[in-house]
């Protein structure tokens, strides 16, 4: 009915900024709040109280990107609206279930017990939103679904579904393991970070900073996290825009893979994502190197505002290899559907 984007995280502004929306627009009976890390006490989405509300301020640093700037909105919207129900969803609960050996890390049994290290998995509204698009679009039930889903945008993920439940992932603890991404390094190898500590001094808050906002696509190019700026930036002769490319395609070729070996079969390569259904050369890119999965390039190319208004667009080339489907960025939608089903609405 009604929607305000802003470019910034949200600072001391936000109760202001949600008061003068709230005062154009019709008065909500619900109000849905995507927290990206559940934390390992929450696992489904739930209504938030002063007891949920100290849960995600404990494992607010596991996702300090999301987490820390979701709570301020949090607090403001339930000061605005106190007598209305709010609750969180989670882009952790669709992994909840991953098998032992896909969230288990291979460290000592103290770390898993007591510190609590497994992978947790991301993007989780987002591929709930993907799956039942992609089911329609294939005409088949989503428990008779084995795809790979994956979401590219200032985060990126690859995800492997089997019969409607996610049973791998790239990303892991926090949301910094997996693909490379627009400004977030991805996986490292661990001793590569011990190293800098001990050889050059590297503070825990320097590498904290530099991982989290100066890598990826940014740190790759030394100009910009955006693939729309490489894109042209390479085909202007910029040789480390082309490199930036070259290693985030191939990031999300490997991820994929990985993703599949998880899987009896492909029914579908499913991108979503504001790089994913928009960025057709990284889509091509991608997908005419992963003919050992069966997926083949030449992909159809559709125009976004078509892509945006449909929701969906199935992409490969009929009969040429396995289905390679656009499906538009559904997370906005997919907290609202959460947030009823909650509620009982």
């Amino acid at each position: 009915m009604a929607d305000r984007d802003a470019s910034e995280p949200p600072g001391p502004a936000a109760a202001a900024e949600l008061r003068n929306f709230l005062s154009e627009v019709p008065a909500p009976v619900a109000v849905g709040h995507r927290i990206v890390h559940s934390g390992p006490h929450l696992t489904g989405h739930t209504l938030i109280d002063a007891r949920v509300r100290a849960l995600l301020a404990d494992v607010a640093d596991l996702a300090p990107l999301h987490v820390t700037p979701a709570l301020p909105v949090v607090d403001a919207a339930r000061e605005l609206l106190p007598d209305v129900p709010h609750v969180a969803c989670f882009d952790t609960v669709f992994h909840k279930d991953l098998p032992a050996q896909a969230r288990t890390y291979a460290v000592p049994e103290r770390w898993r017990a007591e510190y609590g290290l497994r992978r947790y998995g991301f993007h989780g509204l987002s591929y709930s939103w993907a799956l039942q698009r992609t089911a329609q679009a294939l005409r088949r039930p989503v428990d008779n679904l084995q795809v790979v889903l994956v979401h590219m945008g200032g985060g990126c993920s690859a995800c492997a579904v089997r019969n409607g439940r996610s049973v791998d992932t790239t990303m892991g603890f926090t949301p910094l393991e997996g693909l490379v991404m627009s400004r977030r390094s991805g996986s490292l190898d661990p001793g590569a970070l011990l190293w800098l500590q001990r050889r050059h001094g590297l503070s825990t808050d320097e590498l904290d900073d530099t991982l989290h906002r100066h890598s990826g696509l940014l740190g790759l190019s030394g100009t910009s996290g955006d693939t729309r700026d490489l894109v042209r930036a390479r085909a202007e002769g910029d040789a480390a825009a082309a490199l930036a490319l070259a290693t985030f395609t191939l990031s999300c070729r490997r991820g994929i893979a990985s993703m599949a070996a998880s899987l009896d079969r492909l029914d579908a390569l499913v991108f979503t994502g504001e790089i994913g259904e928009d960025q057709p050369e990284v889509r091509e890119e991608i997908c005419s190197a992963l003919t050992v999965l069966g997926v083949r390039g030449g992909l159809l190319v559709p125009e976004l505002k078509d892509l945006m208004r449909e929701g969906l667009r199935r992409i490969d080339q009929a009969g040429r290899g396995v289905p390679v489907l656009v499906v538009a960025t559904g997370e906005t939608q997919q907290i609202a559907a959460e947030t009823r089903r909650v509620l009982g609405m």
